[in-house]
């Protein structure tokens, strides 16, 4: 697989002239962008900006998507992720996903979270699945709540609890990214506020990269921020020069509510 040259050490991806486009019309025009690491890196912009499509280059769900066309180049620790030779499957073990709406599988809670290690063989006997689905669902906040109805279904829980769910089911797998496709917008203040402390607990381990239609949510959890226009990456840097001193007048505008 083709590498680049070995950059900062704390970059999980670098982005080279990616552009994203639906039956033949651009979507994306020509990103260029480097992610952290560690910590959370939140995308924001107005509605249909090119957020979404972003973030799914980086685990090619778009690949899934009928007439959807990914060019540039993207490297998760100097990997090509869009060479020939690499498995999208075995990539999205690695790059986790959170969407907008809760979607816990119709199984039981403890399904829900051994559906990935069973399905990849990362747990050789009960015992051992038994302690990754425990400790998935400790890091999702969620283990006090359920540890005694196991068996129950996923799709029982409250709107809040099934998306700590999903997050318990996307790191099972133990991987390396977790990207969160707007996983608050269905959720109460309270449900919100206990996710935004999550992933801030998260972002000690992972990278996530989070699309959030919040600004305050946005300047709350993430130390990176990226403001889209229009398909174009507008403005890319730290969450408090982004919101305190924008450089480009159209951050300045969406950020004070003079554009949508």
């Amino acid at each position: 697989m083709s590498k680049i040259d070995s950059e900062i050490s704390k970059i999980k991806f670098t982005c080279k002239d990616v552009r994203v486009a639906y039956s033949g019309k651009e979507a994306l025009h020509g990103i260029n962008m480097a992610i952290d690491d560690r910590g959370v890196t939140a995308f924001i912009g107005p509605s249909g900006c090119g957020k979404s499509s972003f973030l799914r280059v980086f685990n090619r769900m778009n690949d899934t998507i009928a007439g959807c066309t990914v060019t540039g180049e993207v490297y998760m620790d100097g990997q090509d992720i869009y060479a020939p030779s690499l498995d999208p499957v075995l990539l999205r073990a690695r790059v986790g996903m959170v969407f907008q709406k809760p979607n816990p599988f119709p199984k039981s809670i403890y399904d829900n979270v051994a559906y990935g290690p069973r399905i990849h063989g990362l747990a050789s006997n009960k015992a051992e699945l038994d302690h990754i689905v425990e400790k998935s669902l400790q890091r999702a906040g969620l283990w006090e709540e359920v540890k005694d109805r196991l068996k129950d279904s996923g799709t029982g829980l409250s709107g809040g609890q099934q998306q700590r769910l999903v997050i318990a089911r996307a790191i099972a797998v133990s991987p390396e990214v977790i990207l969160m496709d707007e996983p608050a917008s269905a959720l109460d203040p309270i449900a919100t506020a206990r996710l935004e402390e999550l992933i801030e607990e998260l972002s000690q381990k992972y990278c996530i990269v989070i699309v959030t239609h919040s600004m305050a949510q946005a300047a709350r959890i993430s130390q990176r921020t990226a403001f889209f226009h229009m398909g174009d990456l507008v403005e890319y840097g730290l969450t408090t020069n982004i919101f305190t001193n924008p450089a480009d007048p159209r951050t300045q505008d969406y950020i004070t509510g003079r554009t949508g």
